[in-house]
């Protein structure tokens, strides 16, 4: 994890003014992308219009092109290029439309060779090409279709976990003001080690906001263990220490319980904020730091970042110095009531551009909040940050991001910013 930084000023930043890429050339990005990543839902968007397929004009349109070009040039044959045409069907139209333009591309093919007779036949041998490659296209179709399917199902299921591990927080939730965007790295997945939840109870709402090390379904269920202890502690614990320490148990507790099971995956760990918003402190919060980058408290004022020390991550209380097992300490700071508190994963604080120039976005917060202030309303910071990460890496991201920010809700005399 990189060092905090202090306030951010509200000036001008000098740098250099991306180019935006050129919108004409975005769509055919988009398919060509979506074709590499075997991305069905992509693909099947971009080649609509109205909801209506329309994937199959374009091996049409390559079918007509041959069919012309071999009856206009007097050069050289390509009407045994019809083979092309079930290539192109398969890899966009189903099972059904590729046997379509296979039946189309021999009709053709029989049709200049025999009947319309405008220059020598060319024989079986092209006809034999034409036919064995529609067959292989055919073949090629009904194993992408299948391909995509069970795709869409694991999608499906990827799904369901996320909404299980990360559960929809109603609007204002706990009397807070919050918004939130999860990115995976790996977008077939849907669904990493990043975890975030809101917690009301009798002694105030609890926030957690944490990233799992590692990747895939392990670091998934570590990340649903310590939601799962936090649902239950923070609402019945009175202390935002014993909250704390409950967390690192689990933690620890999980560790042995993988590493029991003989998985290569026992030795992980967790870095988090958790933040305790009390009813009778309406200017201030308790957070306490688990090896996390700290929050950053976004107002009309600017951007600056809450100076707490943080401590080990969750896990490796063992290795504390001076009282080792400990939790972190708890940190009472400031937080005036127009603040939104912004808590980023390393999918934020780690995207690099081309150049390999960290992203930093209190930069463009400051910005956007100097331009104005409602920009540090939880929906619209979310959104910008995300946007501003999203546009520093090119889209590629390097690991799960999570943005999320959260503040009180306006009071009845309060204007809501939005």
């Amino acid at each position: 994890m990189r060092a905090g930084r202090g306030r951010v000023s509200l000036g001008p930043v000098r740098g250099r003014v991306r180019r935006p890429v050129r919108a004409r050339w975005r769509p055919l990005g988009r398919l060509v992308h979506a074709a590499g990543q075997g991305d069905a839902v992509s693909r099947q968007e971009l080649l609509s219009v109205r909801g209506r397929s329309v994937a199959w004009l374009f091996p049409l349109l390559l079918l007509v092109g041959i069919t012309a070009g071999d009856i206009t040039t007097g050069a050289f044959e390509i009407i045994s290029w019809t083979v092309l045409v079930p290539g192109v069907a398969a890899a966009i139209c189903g099972v059904w439309g590729t046997a379509v333009f296979v039946v189309l591309a021999v009709g053709v093919y029989v049709m200049a060779d025999t009947v319309w007779q405008h220059r020598d036949e060319t024989g079986l041998p092209g006809l034999v090409l034409v036919v064995l490659g529609g067959l292989i296209a055919v073949a090629a179709a009904a194993f992408r279709v299948g391909g995509e399917r069970r795709m869409l199902h694991m999608r499906d299921i990827a799904d369901t976990t996320r909404r299980t591990v990360l559960r929809p927080l109603p609007v204002g939730f706990g009397g807070l003001d919050h918004a939130a965007v999860y990115l995976a790295a790996d977008s077939e997945a849907r669904v990493g080690g990043d975890f975030y939840d809101i917690q009301p109870g009798p002694h105030g709402t609890r926030v957690l906001v944490g990233d799992v090390q590692g990747k895939g379904l392990g670091a998934v269920e570590t990340a649903a263990a310590l939601l799962g202890t936090f649902r239950e502690a923070a609402y019945h614990e009175p202390d935002l220490a014993t909250v704390a320490e409950r967390l690192e148990v689990r933690m620890v507790r999980h560790r042995e319980h993988t590493a029991g099971l003989g998985r290569s995956d026992g030795d992980r760990f967790a870095t988090a904020v958790l933040i305790g918003f009390s009813p009778g402190l309406p200017d201030a919060v308790d957070v306490v730091v688990f090896g996390h980058e700290p929050p950053m408290a976004v107002g009309p004022g600017g951007v600056r970042i809450l100076p707490v020390v943080g401590g080990l991550p969750l896990g490796m209380a063992e290795l504390s110095p001076g009282r080792p097992g400990a939790a972190p300490p708890v940190h009472r700071l400031r937080l005036a009531a127009d603040e939104t508190l912004l808590l980023v994963t390393d999918g934020v604080t780690e995207a690099r551009d081309p150049a390999g120039v960290f992203y930093w976005p209190a930069e463009d917060i400051a910005r956007a909040v100097a331009a104005d202030a409602r920009a540090a309303a939880p929906a619209r910071l979310v959104s910008l940050v995300r946007e501003g990460t999203l546009r520093h890496c090119r889209g590629r991201l390097a690991d799960d991001t999570t943005v999320f920010a959260v503040r009180r809700t306006p009071g009845p005399g309060e204007p809501a910013d939005g």
